[in-house]
Parts: structure tokens; sequence; C-alpha cells
């Protein structure tokens, strides 16, 4: 199978747009781990793990390894929630991202 390697700067731009730009940086007030967060809506939430977050979090560590679909840990979603209400994280996508 193919894959799509993006060469030219348009594409590379669209692929950061939609992959990393406004991500604000949120830690879970319990375990400290330290996500990327991007509110596009108030149900729409984007959520990027590093590595060291997963290895923080005792809520992930708990659950099989792998790419599996699942909700998120229910202390870092407080965080999130509790950045919101807070202004660190704004809601709503910005020229389609």
């Amino acid at each position: 199978m193919a894959s799509f390697v993006p060469t030219s700067a348009d594409t590379l731009e669209d692929q950061r747009l939609y992959t990393s730009a406004r991500l604000v940086e949120v830690a879970c007030l319990d375990c400290l781990a330290k996500v990327g967060v991007k509110k596009n809506s108030e149900h729409h939430t984007s959520i990027q793990w590093t590595g060291e977050a997963r290895q923080a979090c005792p809520e992930l560590g708990r659950r099989s390894s792998g790419r599996e679909g699942h909700p998120a840990c229910p202390r870092l979603m407080a965080s999130i929630e509790s950045a919101v209400r807070e202004g660190q994280v704004s809601i709503g996508a910005e020229d389609g991202y």
C-alpha cells in the first residue's frame, strides 16, 4: 500500500495546522502529566499524548498498551474542563482548525 508523504509547503502547513496548531499544554491536576489540548467545540476535545505523559498517568498505566480507542482519563478531563473554565483553553476552531 502506498503511503502519502507531503512535500508541498501548502500541504505541510495544512498538516501542521490540523495536527498541532492551537494546542495548549495542560497538566493533569492529579498526576501532573502534560498533554496538548485543543477544543474545536464544547463537545470536541483533541488530546495529544506524549510518551512521557502516558508513563506519568496511572490511569493509562492500568490499561493495555497499543493504540486502542478509549475514553480519556477522568482526572485529566476534569483538569481540561478546569483549564477551559479559567480561560487557558479557548473553544472554537480558527480558520477551520
